[in-house]
């Protein structure tokens, strides 16, 4: 990318931002960059903004590693924040381009910080990094700025080193043109997935996984075409490239994202990181698996990729794990593309034992799954699972990680090799902390009974839910002889549909007395408890992340919908679960836990065949029917009983930062520091880990 300083222009455009990429800082700098508390004064939550609460973990006892696991963990560290820029740019083409017009704007305004207008600004700023770009990560709406657009030119006008990139843009009028629609223009862009009945969930989704002149029926008709439906082994065509199209020729292809292509200067840096990781791995199979996962970044072959994941699948002694690559497919608007994301973790012991007792029992769970026996597994192969902390997160699994994680998503790979399962220690009970006195379960809970349920058992209902939703949840079933890979077959319906199979397998065996035999509860009231939160979430308090007359987006949200409503329909006859107005307040209430049971039970049964026979159109059916749509006169009086709580709907953390302490060139000690300002680390990360052009 290259950059000119204009000269003879309006002094607007010689004031506009710079976007130059701006190199790592040295280590000295580092420290002074983020401001820390002391130790031994650790607290949760640090602020809250918009519709933001903004969070911080601990690493426990990271100071007792030895040096080489730190010097591991520290070139992992850097590994994972090297590939930040790829994210924001597979969200949005335009997201690189106004993040660093944002970040030099709030590193160089000169004028009045302290005015209301520039806290707008602030706050704006703050929800932009909170989503990784300018759509909202759940509601996949665009961002709508409450500062003036008045006042984002003075804003320009008081920020200096004014320069832009010549190469992307005629003249800065144009540039300075794009600017002010991506921000303003609520028509320009305005989703990030379209999902409307009617619309081309293709052309019309912002997304920048695919070219923006490309259809539906073209994407479509193009893997058709390419996969064999018969294949045993099938990549995951699509997972780390750009779908393009020939404006001249028509023609259709992959720009791929590996060293040498598409992402290049980020995979660079990864690749250069790992590499130094390999230096002080903790076995052969942790190496082995480092150098397959380098091998495909430099070639982007998918069956490269499928080999890693095998051996890493079979790494199961080492201490210190990660996750490097594009995995997860849920903001593709069919399902293919990964988005870059990597977690950097070690293995919490105590809490792994909990973990273990349901992998080494995991046959018994498949066994008495109520769904077809022909598509059970006869063999719950390889369900690896433990407990983590995790040190950092970056890309798609920041600034907002999840609580547990189940990988790989290929079928096949799932089917003859098992896969890795975790729960995530540390950030679920960063959660818990931050919760404690929110008066959540107290507004929305029908009973006193339900409430004191609810918070005696939260903690194990709600590491429990996570440990069997993603070891015998995703990791059980099997699909039909010849069926295609569900991500094809059930094409934009698989991610909601697969994580509500998941839930339901968990839900389903919270009642099971199996879980006392084996120690994991002491009495099924935790079930019922989960059985409680999973209504009072599903159809009432997941409506907070909702704008008015919106309707349900992401997956996850979907699935606890579809399962909800499900439910309450189908066991409306016998009064399963009661929906009951009391005061003007709506709760759901379950008057039959045992006869609930059973119909997660039907659901998953017709789940698991959906995903196994390939049914695209009862996919379909289900998730339009009961995961989409929103009761807008229920969804106003939610959003008017969580208003006077005074709580954010989101949570988004703030990483620890790993600081090396050089010697004679030469690593003698990596501390951990914990931020406390949520906006200076997004603004350190952008100094530090910038090594894409804007516009790509």
């Amino acid at each position: 990318m290259k950059f000119w300083i204009m000269k003879n222009k309006t002094i607007l455009f010689m004031a506009l931002i710079s976007l130059i990429s701006i190199s790592a800082c040295n280590s000295e700098n580092e420290k002074q960059l983020i401001t820390t508390n002391e130790p031994g004064e650790f607290f949760y939550q640090t602020e809250q903004f918009a519709e933001y609460r903004v969070l911080r973990y601990q690493i426990p006892d990271f100071e007792n590693l030895s040096l080489k696991e730190k010097k591991l963990l520290f070139y992992l560290y850097e590994a994972a924040h090297a590939g930040r820029d790829i994210v924001f740019d597979q969200n949005y083409q335009y997201n690189l381009l106004l993040r660093k017009t944002l970040e030099e704007i709030l590193n160089n305004y000169k004028g009045n910080k302290n005015e209301e207008q520039f806290h707008k600004f602030t706050e704006y700023c703050k929800r932009f990094f909170a989503s990784n770009g300018i759509h909202h990560s759940y509601t996949s709406q665009k961002l709508k700025p409450d500062f003036l657009e008045n006042f984002f030119n003075e804003l320009v006008l008081n920020s200096p080193n004014a320069s832009y990139p010549v190469n992307d843009f005629e003249n800065l009028e144009e540039y300075f043109v794009l600017i002010k629609k991506i921000i303003f223009d609520e028509q320009f862009d305005a989703v990030k997935i379209a999902s409307g009945v009617g619309q081309d969930i293709i052309a019309e989704s912002a997304t920048n996984f695919y070219h923006r002149d490309l259809t539906y029926k073209q994407v479509n008709d193009f893997y058709s075409n390419r996969i064999d439906k018969n294949e045993s082994r099938p990549v995951m065509h699509g997972l780390n490239s750009k779908l393009m199209i020939d404006k001249q020729t028509g023609s259709i292809y992959e720009e791929v994202w590996k060293y040498g292509g598409m992402y290049s200067d980020a995979i660079s840096e990864i690749v250069k990181n790992l590499n130094l990781a390999l230096n002080y791995t903790e076995n052969d199979k942790q190496s082995k698996s480092i150098q397959k996962l380098i091998e495909f970044y430099k070639t982007g072959n998918l069956k490269t990729f499928d080999e890693y994941s095998i051996m890493w699948i079979l790494d199961k002694d080492s201490k210190i794990d990660f996750v490097n690559g594009f995995i997860e497919v849920y903001d593709d608007p069919v399902g293919r593309r990964g988005a870059f994301q990597s977690m950097v973790s070690i293995r919490d012991e105590e809490a792994s034992k909990r973990t273990e007792i349901i992998s080494r029992n995991a046959q018994y769970f498949e066994d008495n799954l109520p769904i077809n026996t022909a598509y059970k597994r006869e063999k719950a192969v390889g369900t690896d699972a433990k407990a983590i902390n995790i040190v950092t997160v970056s890309g798609d699994n920041s600034p907002a990680p999840p609580i547990g994680v189940n990988l790989p998503n290929s079928n096949w790979l799932r089917t003859e090799f098992g896969s890795k399962s975790v729960t995530i220690t540390n950030i679920y009970d960063s959660h818990l902390e931050a919760s404690k006195t929110s008066g959540v379960i107290d507004e929305f809970a029908f009973t006193d009974e339900e409430v004191e349920r609810a918070k005696k058992y939260a903690r194990t209902g709600g590491n429990l839910h996570t440990d069997m939703h993603e070891i015998i949840g995703h990791g059980s079933g099997r699909l039909k002889k010849g069926v295609a890979d569900p991500t094809t077959s059930l094409k934009n319906y698989y991610s909601p549909l697969e994580e509500a199979r998941a839930d339901l397998v968990a839900l389903y065996f919270f009642m099971d007395p199996m879980l006392i035999e084996l120690g994991l509860v002491e009495t099924l009231e935790v079930g019922k408890s989960q059985y409680d939160s999973y209504f009072r979430n599903g159809m009432l308090t997941q409506l907070v992340r909702i704008p008015r007359g919106g309707s349900i987006q992401q997956a996850h949200m979907q699935a606890r919908k579809l399962i909800s409503e499900w439910v309450i329909e189908k066991g409306r006859k016998d009064k399963c679960v009661e929906k009951i107005i009391k005061n003007g307040k709506t709760y759901f209430v379950i008057r039959d836990y045992e006869k609930v049971r059973m119909l997660f039970g039907d659901l998953l049964r017709e789940i698991q065949r959906i995903k196994s026979e390939g049914d695209y159109k009862a996919a379909k059916d289900l998730i339009e029917k009961f995961g989409i749509k929103v009761d807008s006169e229920l969804h106003n009086e939610v959003l008017y009983r969580w208003g006077k709580l005074n709580i954010a709907a989101y949570s988004v953390f703030i990483n620890p930062q790993l600081i090396a302490e050089y010697k004679d060139g030469e690593i003698i000690d990596v501390k951990v520091e914990y931020p406390v300002n949520f906006l200076e680390q997004m603004l350190y990360y952008g100094k530090k880990y910038s090594f894409l052009p804007t516009i790509n």
